[in-house]
């Protein structure tokens, strides 16, 4: 028996344990989805859509939409987005208050009042069955607040409408003088009004020397705003339209204050070396302040500069539209020389590298050195003036001949052996070995090839008659050698040499020993 009753208490015991968790979860939660609750207010000026709803200090939803009752009154629809907030009771209440100096505004509600511990929680608020705001739990008029504006509250005592509430109260006096039980009852459904008013009061008279300087303060403040009060009442306007602007972009808005910590984090670097480049400009910026008067004045002389430059740029502009063809055109031999410069680059380079090489071992001088001294080499100069330094080598093959000439035979066609080809042959042999047995002829040049040394004598050659001199045209002479003892088959004729003497020439068959005395001396010998 006891057994039984102990797993009755355990099984109790997990009932009641699995139905809290099932309502702990939610599971007979019966608001799903958005939590709205219609706020009626006796007036909603300059409350639009989309601005918050707050529930001490924190946001846990927005105003969904506006709507008119039929008393004319203003159906505020909130829309509760926080989970842990949607739990509105019968003495919830809701007040408008401003959020901003521009005239944002924002709902802050309490969903129920506080209670002491063990005091049952009011009823849940009333959800709209049909019509208007289906679905949505209603808060009454007697529930909701709009405390009156400051700027209200300024007004009454400026003028008209100080004047218009003296009368407003004189006449309401004389309404009231024989309705005093009227003005009770209105006195009395007021009191929640006046006990605002009274906390109000209290909060007034304990911060009056500080609304003596506020008043004080706004006065030296209201001045010069009473003197622009056209630039401030557009100033509203253009506040008011910021207002709906930054309302409709508020998720962005909130975005970026999001992301602006991070940026600050970031920009703190840049701005640290911005000033470091501030100081370091700060005496570049001091000498351009010294010379901002001269370049103020060439920026005014450059206008005249910039108008006459006017007609070049047009006619520069007209030039550019017959150049563009041009350079179109040119596209294709740009190319081809592109292509001519990759192919010319390795001789490119080689020259280069041979101009370098020539450069560095002086090798142009080099060349040059070689022309002079080549040129020197064959040129001489005497007292009579320059010379040519050349030997005109004399052989049986030198003149020109019609007929075959023994020991020149090479560009005729040979003829057929006979007994006269071969004595004349013979007799060539004889008269070369002749030759080549004679002494040699001694030549007598001139002394003026030899600047500076005595004439040396003549001595005429072995069985030759002496050399005759003869004047010459011009002061020079004549010399005729007389011929050899060799046979005269084997002098050429008509041979001519020619002396550095002004006009002299001497026409003699000279011998291979004066040929080979000049030679010697040519070359130094």
């Amino acid at each position: 028996m006891m057994r039984a009753r102990l797993i009755a208490a355990v099984a109790a015991i997990a009932a009641a344990v699995l139905v809290l968790v099932v309502f702990g979860t939610g599971a007979g939660d019966d608001h799903k989805g958005d939590y709205k609750v219609r706020a009626i207010f006796t007036n909603a000026f300059t409350v639009i859509p989309g601005e918050d709803v707050k529930i001490s200090g924190v946001k846990v939803g927005k105003i969904s939409a506006l709507d008119v009752t039929p008393d004319n009154k203003a159906a505020v629809v909130l829309d509760i987005t926080e989970a842990g907030f949607k739990d509105f009771r019968k003495d919830a209440t809701c007040t408008i208050r401003p959020q901003s100096l521009i005239g944002e505004r924002f709902v802050e509600c309490t969903p129920t009042q506080p209670r002491a511990d063990g005091d049952a929680q009011a009823p849940e608020l009333n959800q709209i069955k049909h019509g208007a705001g289906k679905g949505e739990y209603l808060l009454p008029a007697s529930q909701t607040i709009k405390p009156v504006d400051l700027d209200l509250v300024g007004n009454i005592m400026r003028l008209p409408y100080r004047q218009r509430l003296s009368i407003i109260i004189n006449e309401l006096g004389t309404g009231l003088a024989a309705n005093g039980a009227q003005l009770r009852q209105a006195v009395k459904q007021a009191d929640p009004a006046l006990q605002q008013t009274d906390r109000v009061l209290a909060i007034l008279a304990d911060q009056n020397k500080t609304l003596a300087q506020l008043a004080k303060n706004g006065d030296e403040v209201l001045r010069p705003l009473a003197r622009d009060k056209a630039h401030v009442a557009d100033f509203i306007v253009k506040a008011d339209k910021t207002a709906v602007a930054s309302a409709e972009r508020r998720s962005d808005i909130e975005a970026s204050l999001q992301k602006l910590p991070a940026f600050l984090q970031e920009l703190k670097p840049t701005m640290q070396r911005l000033g470091g480049l501030a100081d370091q400009m700060t005496p570049v910026l001091t000498d351009l302040h010294a010379a901002a008067p001269q370049i103020n004045q060439f920026i005014k002389q450059l206008g005249p500069f910039s108008a006459a430059g006017t007609p070049a740029l047009t006619s520069l502009g007209d030039a550019a539209d017959v150049g563009d063809q041009a350079l179109i055109k040119a596209k294709p031999i740009a190319g081809d020389l592109r292509d001519f410069a990759g192919q010319a680059k390795p001789t490119v380079q080689n020259l280069d590298a041979l101009l370098t090489s020539l450069k560095s071992t002086g090798g142009i001088e080099r060349l040059m050195d070689f022309l002079y001294f080549s040129g020197t080499s064959t040129n001489g100069y005497d007292s009579l003036g320059h010379y040519l330094r050349a030997v005109f080598v004399l052989t049986s093959c030198t003149t020109y001949a019609t007929t075959p000439t023994p020991g020149c035979a090479a560009n005729f066609a040979k003829p057929a052996a006979s007994a006269s080809a071969a004595s004349a042959r013979a007799t060539s042999k004889r008269a070369k070995r002749a030759k080549r047995s004679a002494p040699a002829a001694k030549v007598d040049l001139p002394a003026s090839l030899f600047p500076g040394q005595p004439a040396a004598p003549s001595a005429p050659a072995s069985g030759a008659a002496p050399a005759t001199t003869t004047p010459a045209a011009g002061g020079g002479t004549t010399q005729q050698q007389p011929s050899s003892a060799a046979p005269a088959t084997d002098a050429p004729t008509g041979a001519s040499t020619t002396t550095p003497s002004s006009g002299a020439t001497s026409t003699t068959p000279p011998s291979s020993g004066a040929s080979q005395t000049l030679l010697d001396y040519l070359l130094g010998g």
